[in-house]
C-alpha cells in the first residue's frame, strides 16, 4: 500500500483552502528501463474527496501527470471539527483512503 495522503486546509474566512499530496508513482506507460522495457501503466484513475462524509469533488484522470501529484482547490462553509477525506482508485485496483478532522 502506499504511503499516506497528505492534507492541508486553511481557512481563511468563508473561503477555504484545500491542498492534498497524494503519494503514488504515476507511470505513463511510455517510458523504458535501461533494457528497453516499456514500464507498464500505472496512475491515479479516479478520485473523491468528501467533506463529513459527502462528496463535493470527484475527479478523473485519464493518465499520469506527475509522481505524488499534488492538487489544490478552494470550498465554501468548511469549519472547525469537520472530518475531511480523500481517496483514491488506481489503472490497476489499488486505492487509499484517509481522513483528517479540521483543526
Amino acid at each position: 500500500m502506499t504511503e499516506q495522503i497528505k492534507m492541508r486546509v486553511q481557512n481563511r474566512g468563508e473561503v477555504s483552502d484545500i491542498r492534498i499530496l497524494m503519494q503514488h508513482p504515476m507511470e505513463t506507460g511510455q517510458r523504458n528501463d535501461e533494457k528497453g522495457q516499456t514500464f507498464p501503466a500505472h496512475f491515479i484513475q479516479t478520485f473523491t474527496l468528501s467533506l463529513n462524509g459527502k462528496p463535493i469533488i470527484e475527479g478523473q484522470l485519464n493518465t499520469s501527470i506527475a509522481k505524488n501529484p499534488l492538487f489544490t482547490f478552494r470550498a465554501l462553509g468548511i469549519k472547525t471539527g469537520d472530518k475531511l477525506s480523500v481517496a483514491w482508485t488506481d489503472n490497476i485496483g489499488e486505492h487509499r483512503q484517509d481522513e483528517m478532522t479540521i483543526a
